[in-house]
């Protein structure tokens, strides 16, 4: 039986800008949804309420997951409840271990203490699949590490904690071809039935090895349009500016406000 996360006519401000404005995306895991559209229309706004960030007010609508409101949830709820945020610039945490991170967000998302063995087994495949540094169980969290490196390690983070949604906010900025490569790969292969992927992304190239089943054009703070590959294609040949001509909608263009996080807060509990 599949998962259902669900946003409805959601609204949501900081206190200068309303920039969610009646939002609706329903996504099953075993899925597959990209996110597209110009800077400042909400796009990353969006992941961060869904995951629970604190600095956005919700003046309306709801966030579901099998039919129980995120809203009143705390991040580490969200995480233990199943979802998973991966920010496009997660935080450098000098003097905790990769290692000792992750295990420790693994207890405190599923209740369980992995066993040494076990998770010493899938961590160096892990980092195996990810092309990434033998040492990297003890360098410090993001420390040091390069842009390459820190988006390997959101995903080396989603493929031990399993998540049943994982949220990938422009996780292909930044990275090289051969980087994209492993990045794209290693997502695409952990893609099933317990698993729902929500890509924010703005290049066609992170969807040619991460295949959506659903693509979203996101303007001024809400989905205006969804379709499939026909819509990438037409995107990364004219841009958004055909939008406006086909809906009449006037693109806005300031940019979107971002804020960061730790992709692995779901091993604390911040209180925003």
């Amino acid at each position: 039986m599949s998962n259902i996360l669900k946003v409805t006519n959601l609204y949501a401000r900081v206190p200068e800008k309303e920039i969610l404005k009646g939002l609706d995306l329903e996504m099953k895991t075993g899925e597959v949804h990209a996110i597209m559209g110009p800077n400042g229309t909400g796009k990353s706004t969006l992941s961060s309420i869904i995951m629970g960030q604190r600095r956005y007010e919700v003046t309306s609508g709801d966030v579901t997951l099998d039919g129980v409101s995120l809203l009143d949830k705390e991040v580490d709820e969200r995480a233990r409840m199943g979802l998973f945020l991966a920010y496009q610039n997660p935080a450098e945490v000098p003097g905790v271990t990769n290692s000792d991170f992750i295990r420790a967000a693994m207890k405190a998302t599923s209740g369980q203490n992995p066993s040494l063995f076990k998770f010493i087994k899938e961590y160096d495949k892990a980092i195996s699949d990810l092309k990434m540094r033998e040492d990297l169980g003890q360098r410090y969290l993001n420390d040091g590490f390069s842009g390459g490196e820190k988006k390997k390690n959101e995903i080396l983070q989603m493929k031990m904690l399993k998540p049943k949604f994982a949220i990938l906010d422009e996780i292909d900025s930044g990275l090289d071809v051969d980087a994209l490569r492993i990045v794209g790969e290693n997502v695409s292969a952990m893609i099933n039935e317990n698993l729902g992927v929500l890509l924010i992304t703005h290049y066609q190239r992170l969807l040619d090895y991460i295949k959506p089943d659903f693509v979203h054009v996101m303007i001024n703070g809400r989905i205006v349009k969804t379709g499939g590959a026909e819509l990438i294609e037409k995107i990364d040949k004219e841009g958004y500016s055909w939008i406006e001509d086909e809906l009449g909608i006037n693109i806005d263009p300031e940019k979107e406000q971002k804020t960061h996080a730790i992709l692995g807060a779901c091993a604390h509990n911040p209180k925003n």
